[in-house]
């Protein structure tokens, strides 16, 4: 967090050199102002985006009671609210956790998840997502996306800004070396605060196994889980079922990328299942 912060900085910084400061203060603060509202907007109807997205509908008492009762039995165990259960049709195994806070969090489980898993195996996957609940995940992720917001917005209006400028000559508007490293540090800045949120994203889904594996008490029920999912094998038509913009809220990337790299938003599946078979 305090690397993407020291960015937002930078970019400022760079940016002041270049022109006047009052137009530093200027971008900065409308960079603030316009990432707050986006993201206060989403932050607040985050459940309901993210299940109209993939068309989930609540729980069937009658047809997903076992699914029901172990919602119940792990918001138990976690000392949490009872989150809303929902269903959506999928033949991956997977899940996710939304809402802005345990009060208003639901949970999320695919129908093959349903059919695919058994019961201690279901509990581990739900006690993950419970997990991100208990960890205010949605809400620290969140804060990451304002700042994330902050520097891609400045670093926007100050690359159109160029374009406008005009011919006079600036404060600092002749240092071409600084003009150079400011334009550089503006495509820059977005990409590397993005690579510093995907390692928080993967660091907190360590987190969440190790939370989930607590409330259960049994690590193999997850990491039984996580070896179907890694086995499994997905049509193309099913993937498409999830949008992109939600993936990385899934316990596993929708998209099955069988490799680990600064861009994924989720841990080595193999590493996870290793830490879960250690403890």
């Amino acid at each position: 967090m305090a690397i993407i912060i020291i960015f937002f900085i930078l970019l400022g910084y760079i940016i002041a050199k270049i022109y006047d400061p009052s137009l530093f203060f200027g971008i900065m603060i409308l960079s603030i102002i316009i990432s707050l509202l986006y993201t206060v907007i989403s932050y607040y109807n985050a459940d309901k985006i993210a299940l109209a997205s993939v068309k989930a509908k609540p729980a069937s008492p009658i047809h997903h009671r076992q699914f029901i009762q172990i919602v119940e039995n792990m918001a138990l165990a976690s000392g949490l609210p009872i989150p809303r259960a929902y269903v959506m049709e999928s033949e991956q195994i997977n899940a996710f956790a939304s809402g802005r806070n345990p009060q208003h969090a639901v949970i999320c489980v695919t129908t093959g998840a349903l059919n695919k898993l058994s019961k201690q195996e279901l509990e581990g996957v739900i006690a993950h997502e419970m997990a991100h609940v208990a960890n205010f995940d949605i809400r620290f992720m969140t804060l990451t996306a304002v700042l994330i917001g902050m520097i891609s917005i400045a670093a926007e209006i100050f690359l159109r800004s160029l374009w406008f400028s005009g011919s006079d000559d600036n404060k600092g508007k002749g240092n071409a070396i600084l003009l150079i490293l400011g334009i550089l540090f503006a495509i820059l800045a977005p990409i590397l605060a993005n690579l510093v949120a995907l390692a928080i994203s993967r660091k907190r889904e360590f987190t969440a196994d190790a939370t989930g594996a607590k409330f259960t008490r049994y690590p193999p029920g997850l990491a039984s889980a996580l070896k179907k999912i890694k086995n499994e094998h997905v049509s193309k038509a099913d993937t498409k079922r999830y949008p992109k913009a939600v993936a990385p809220l899934f316990i596993s990337n929708p998209y099955k990328k069988k490799f680990t790299s600064l861009f994924s938003t989720h841990p080595d599946i193999d590493e996870r299942i290793s830490r879960l078979e250690r403890m």
